[in-house]
Parts: C-alpha cells; structure tokens; sequence
C-alpha cells in the first residue's frame, strides 16, 4: 500500500469505529476508570477492536500502538513505522453527553507523522491528510480540500482544552497575543479546527500521549500548519512512556 491506500484505510476505519461509538451512545453505557483514573466506557473498547483488527488485517508487517491495549499492559514494539490508535479521543466528552470527541489514527515513519485520519462521528465527518500532499474534511456533502489560514489583523482565534480553561499558565501564555477569539473543547477536534481554516492557534501545556495526536498532527501539518514543542522544535513519536511534553499548534504562517 502506498500513503494514499494507507490514508483511504485509516478513514475507513475511523468511520467504522465512529458508527461503533454512535451506536454505545445510543444503547446506553457505564464510565469505568483505568489505573491512570482516566475514564474509559465500552464505546472505547468496541472502537478500538475494529481499528485493531482492520489495520493488523490489511497490513500485518506495520506494528500498532493502541491506547486501550497499552492500558491493559499489551506493549508492542513500534519500529521504524507504526500506527498510533486512540479509539476515543475525548472520552471525557463523550461520557458527560458532549460531541467533541474524536477517533484519531495516525502513522509514524522514523519518528514523524506522515499521515493521518481523525473522525468526528458526531458530526458525521472524518479530516484526512498526509504531510506535504494536503488535507481533506468528508461529510455528508462529499469531500472536499482544506487548508489552514493565516493569522487575520483582528486577532487570533484561539482553541484550547476545556480541562485546561481555568489554567493560569494558559491565560499568562496568551497574553503575549492579540486575542480576538477563545473558545475551549475537547479532544482532537481543536487540532482540525484550525486545519480547516476556523481557528489559528492550539497551545497544550498539559499532559497528552502519543497516540492522542498523531493522527491530528497529520491532518494540521497537510493543510500547512505546524505543531513544535515549546522550544520550537518538530513533536516527534516513538518516545519512551508515549508522552508527548506540552506543545503549539499553528496555522500557516
């Protein structure tokens, strides 16, 4: 498979784990916590078996790193490349009735992403991209290409975490920008918010793992924004732990 097959396979299955997580909504779920206390519900487990089981189906040789398996102490050994799985990204969202959660399945080649999907079931759309080749929304009306924008006169649009809104560190850190605009979400969504053009900046000064942004990265850096550590340095994978330190997201610019 080449990076477009690749791509196609990893949006198809972000869609398939989507309507999975739709129909646990639907049903009814319980919210247990992992060791970490992070919440985890069936939505996350059911997603997660049909990511697994279609990306080691179709290409055996690409090792997969998936966040309910690390969890339950599986550890598999990443490579020179390897996909980074989070079935539900956002779980805390979805558990309190929110849309803002995301499927997220991205691919890792010597230490940086190269492509990725992000679904939003709750909108009915997954982002798509691979770096250097462009980036895609899909929905209901079709697909269609995005691109990041440049920062407008009036001020930046800021998204950032909505666990993190009440952050001192957050508010000190943008007070060296002209603000227009704050909004606070959840999950991988912020990342493609400024993929497509909606928003400018994403600061993260707390705590994510690999496999809550590789996929998202993917699809911001093929619409031609950028994501650097606070040293303005590249967000590289296939660290020890699988956590990321905190970081930036831009759009272009």
């Amino acid at each position: 498979m080449n990076d477009v097959d690749l791509l196609e396979l990893a949006a198809s299955l972000a869609e398939a784990a989507g309507r999975e997580i739709l129909a646990v909504r639907a049903g009814g779920f319980t919210v247990d916590h992992k060791e970490d206390h992070s919440p985890v519900t069936l939505a996350d487990m059911r997603a997660e078996r049909v990511i697994v089981a279609g990306l080691r189906a179709a290409v055996p040789e690409i090792p997969v790193i998936a966040e309910e398996e690390v969890a339950a102490g599986r550890l598999t050994e990443p490579g020179a490349r390897f996909w980074l799985v989070d079935p539900l990204d956002g779980t805390r969202e979805f558990a309190a009735g929110r849309d803002e959660f995301a499927v997220c399945v991205g691919l890792v080649v010597e230490g940086r992403v190269v492509l990725g999907a992000v679904g939003a079931p709750a909108q009915g759309a997954v982002y798509g991209g691979i770096v250097g080749a462009g980036a895609w929304r899909q929905d209901a009306t079709g697909r269609r290409p995005i691109a990041a924008r440049l920062p407008p006169e009036e001020g930046i649009t800021v998204y950032a975490s909505r666990h993190y809104a009440d952050d001192p560190l957050l508010a000190e850190y943008l007070a060296r920008y002209k603000v227009a605009h704050l909004t606070n979400i959840g999950s991988a969504l912020k990342f493609c918010r400024l993929a497509e053009g909606v928003a400018d900046f994403y600061p993260r000064l707390g705590r994510t793992m690999e496999w809550d942004t590789a996929a998202p990265q993917a699809v911001l850096e093929a619409a031609g924004g950028r994501v650097v550590t606070m040293d303005e340095r590249p967000l590289r994978y296939g660290k020890a732990g699988f956590e990321n330190p905190h970081f930036l997201c831009f759009g272009a610019g």
